[in-house]
């Protein structure tokens, strides 16, 4: 009796259709495009201080990051990169980018970009582009009070830091140098966010009104809601901050 070998050509295929899953897996975000955990690290935003700082000319402080510091940064970074005006599902970890502050580009903001971005991506209905609108600015203004009490509690310490100064004993002028680099670094993020902010309302805006054009739906009543509720948050911001070196909020960028 003569026997057959098997073939390992349907196994094989197998293996390899696994393979190839988890590899793309692997290099891509995790669930629906938030971050992997496994890419993560605590002080993965601690960059944006320096950003800050170095693009007005100052030193960054060399102090470790405080919790609130890095909770800071970490709420921060939502609120000033571009909007996504593409499905979830689309972002991978490859879209995380280090961003240039505002004090260093130079190039004027283009405030078309979002809306143009959300009008070219195909979407199966003009609806959808309202829904990933409302879906993005419902974003923010989720981000913004969880930004702010942050951002209070941060600014508020870092006044009581910079009273303690002159009554700590034997402060080094390294020392010095630092807390005063932090201080600012501090102040300087959340003036970032809120130049964002009216950059991101601004877009918001000139995104809704093109698709009223081109496409006129009764949700349009919605998305121009909750524009106007951003706006008005953005416009009375629950803390005070102080300008750094001269550098203020410049919404026109």
């Amino acid at each position: 009796m003569t026997r057959t070998r098997r073939q390992p050509h349907a196994s094989l295929s197998l293996s390899v259709l696994l393979a190839t899953a988890l590899l793309l897996g692997g290099c891509s975000g995790g669930d629906f495009g938030r971050t992997r955990d496994d890419f993560r690290n605590d002080d993965m935003h601690r960059w944006l201080g320096a950003e800050a700082t170095g693009s007005v000319g100052i030193k960054p402080s060399q102090f470790q990051l405080t919790d609130g510091e890095r909770q800071l940064r970490d709420q921060a970074y939502p609120l000033i990169e571009p909007p996504h005006s593409r499905p979830a599902w689309k972002t991978v970890f490859g879209d995380y980018q280090v961003i240039a502050s505002p004090w260093r580009q130079k190039v004027v903001f283009d405030r078309t970009a979002y809306g143009r971005a959300l009008i070219d991506e195909p979407h199966r209905s003009d609806a959808s582009r309202y829904s990933q609108l409302i879906d993005d600015v419902r974003d923010d203004i989720t981000r913004f009070e969880p930004f702010y009490s942050t951002a209070g509690r941060v600014l508020d310490l870092d006044r009581k830091r910079k009273a303690s100064l002159e009554r700590v004993s034997q402060l080094s002028p390294r020392e010095r140098t630092d807390a005063v680099a932090r201080m600012e670094e501090n102040t300087l993020i959340v003036q970032w966010v809120q130049q964002c902010q009216e950059r991101r309302i601004s877009s918001y805006r000139w995104a809704l009104e093109r698709l009223v054009v081109q496409g006129p739906d009764n949700i349009a009543a919605e998305a121009d809601r909750l524009i106007n509720e951003l706006a008005r948050l953005a416009a009375n911001p629950p803390v005070t901050i102080e300008p750094v070196a001269g550098y203020t909020v410049n919404s026109k960028g």
